[in-house]
């Protein structure tokens, strides 16, 4: 997967939580985690790469924190369209 996406998972018609793919190798798994703040967790693979963000609270991030994360990360910020979908959890 070459391509940021953003996936939503519901309950009862509710958010319940948020992953955020990121650019990654054929493979690639979830090695490490790392807290960030109560709402976000960053995924790691075995050498190290961010593959992800792991948003437990989809309702109390905002897209420009997430992009925050992502600039600290040395990746590149999504559109604000693409992360429409946490505005409306």
């Amino acid at each position: 997967m070459n391509a940021p996406y953003l996936e939503v998972t519901f309950r009862r018609g509710k958010p319940l939580a948020a992953y955020l793919y990121l650019p990654r190798r054929e493979g690639d798994r979830t090695a490490s985690s790392e807290p960030v703040e109560d709402s976000l967790v960053i995924d790691r693979s075995a050498d190290g790469r961010v593959i992800g963000l792991e948003i437990i609270n989809p309702g109390a991030v905002s897209a420009d924190r997430v992009n925050g994360i992502l600039r600290q990360l040395q990746q590149p910020e999504l559109p604000i369209g693409e992360l429409a979908p946490l505005r409306v959890a």
